[in-house]
């Protein structure tokens, strides 16, 4: 039966349990990922009970689930469905089963659609905008300005831009709060180099948002025409291929190189032994390998774009923007190797400001805040999965078309049910006699 509504007043002290998402894919580790990994093992020591539904994009762990599992946190794990039909089913059966007071969809498209019939039963859900373009557009059609029905109870925006771009069209009812991802502040710091510069971009290898064949080529370049300075490419992903190329045809000879995937462990090293952070992304939400560099000293060197890196790079003060991945590009770095006390000012400022209001444990507080203040209005009931799944039609990227179960009518599946039945029939009564000539 179902459990009986709780107070979770402050006279009670109860802890809230909270219910996550989370996709997982081993040799792959994005900014959500990393966000997802410090965050919840941060709530739990501040005194929250966590747990996590991850959808397995090879049906084997990866560096998420690992990290969570070594950390105390409790995953339950399924191989990613084809279908995101049958996803938001395998969601519903194991929500239903357990007991939490607050449902967090993260980043999973099919978390969201499962949110209806999880907030139907009396729990809030609080939704994550992480990135900037035509994915945020659609969530926040779907699930921000949409039907009431799939409406979140609170969304939460992790750049002043993406805030800003939602309460153009907020809807009633559903609270907005900006929380930006957060960046561990280690003890040591990058240190500076008499023998040159190092420069890195950390991410996915892809052409989509990244841009990542004209970064290859923008550090190539910068190589070439500047003495002293050295580049490296961490990260995997679907263009590595054509990277290799890049690296082949445009820097034989040169000081750069693609240095893999770095695992979490290897990146605070990896990051204390360079001297700036290029990003030249065409979007972005609020990049954590960014903050992550800030944070240990490195100089962010990034594209003018709107999201996300405004609110972190302060050009001239907090690292450099510049307006092209050509002379622009090249110009900058040219002039942060040609001045080492330019070089350790900015070094010095990106740090602080990642100290001052991106630190992981600013970043947790709030959080923690936040879903003991939504669990206050919980009154969990019994989810009731649904016997029949739609999901409104949607854009790609938020989901490939190709994921989506074809809708028949219950008409058309009465139909062909009778028809089959005939034919069996027939053939029963004929035997031998073909049903059709």
């Amino acid at each position: 039966g179902a459990p009986p509504p709780r107070d979770l007043s402050p006279a009670h002290d109860l802890t809230p349990t909270v219910a996550f998402c989370a996709y997982d894919k081993p040799g792959f580790l994005g900014g959500t990922s990393t966000w997802i990994q410090w965050l919840l093992p941060d709530l739990q020591a501040k005194g929250l009970k966590v747990r996590c539904y991850v959808f397995l994009h090879t049906g084997e762990k990866g560096p998420v689930t690992e990290y969570l599992e070594s950390h105390g946190v409790e995953c339950i794990t399924e191989p990613a469905h084809y279908y995101t039909e049958d996803r938001v089913r395998w969601l519903l059966d194991k929500l239903s089963e357990d007991h939490f007071d607050v449902f967090v969809p993260n980043e999973v498209p099919a978390a969201y659609h499962a949110a209806r019939w999880v907030k139907a039963a009396g729990i809030p859900t609080v939704g994550v905008l992480h990135v900037d373009g035509v994915a945020s557009d659609i969530m926040q059609s779907l699930f921000v300005t949409g039907p009431r029905s799939d409406a979140l109870t609170a969304i939460v925006c992790v750049s002043e831009h993406i805030e800003a771009t939602v309460r153009q069209n907020e809807s009633d009812g559903i609270a907005i709060h900006r929380i930006p991802c957060g960046a561990d502040v280690p003890a040591e710091r990058v240190r500076p180099s008499e023998d040159g510069l190092r420069m890195a971009y950390v991410g996915r290898l892809a052409e989509e948002q990244k841009r990542i064949s004209l970064v290859a080529i923008a550090l190539c370049s910068a190589v070439k025409e500047i003495r002293g300075v050295d580049a490296v490419l961490y990260g995997d992903g679907p263009q590595r291929a054509e990277v290799e190329e890049i690296i082949a045809r445009e820097g034989s000879g040169l000081p750069i190189r693609l240095g893999g995937m770095l695992h979490q462990s290897q990146l605070k090293a990896a990051l204390l032994d360079i001297h700036v952070i290029v990003l030249l992304s065409d979007y972005e939400g609020l990049p954590v390998a960014l903050m992550e560099a800030m944070a240990c000293g490195c100089v962010p060197v990034c594209l003018r774009i709107s999201s996300g890196v405004p609110e972190l790079v302060i050009d001239g003060v907090t690292g450099l923007l510049v307006d092209d991945r050509g002379e622009s590009f090249v110009a900058a770095i040219r002039k942060l190797r040609a001045d080492p006390a330019l070089l350790s000012r900015l070094s010095v400022a990106a740090r602080r400001h990642i100290e001052n209001g991106y630190s992981h444990d600013a970043a947790s507080t709030a959080w923690a805040e936040l879903l003991r203040d939504v669990a206050k209005d919980a009154r969990p009931s019994q989810i009731r999965v649904p016997g029949r799944i739609r999901i409104p039609p949607a854009i790609p990227p938020y989901e490939t078309l190709k994921s989506r179960k074809p809708y028949v009518s219950p008409v058309t599946t009465l139909y062909r049910t009778l028809r089959m039945n005939l034919g069996r029939v027939r053939h029963r009564l004929m035997p031998g006699r073909s049903v059709r000539p």
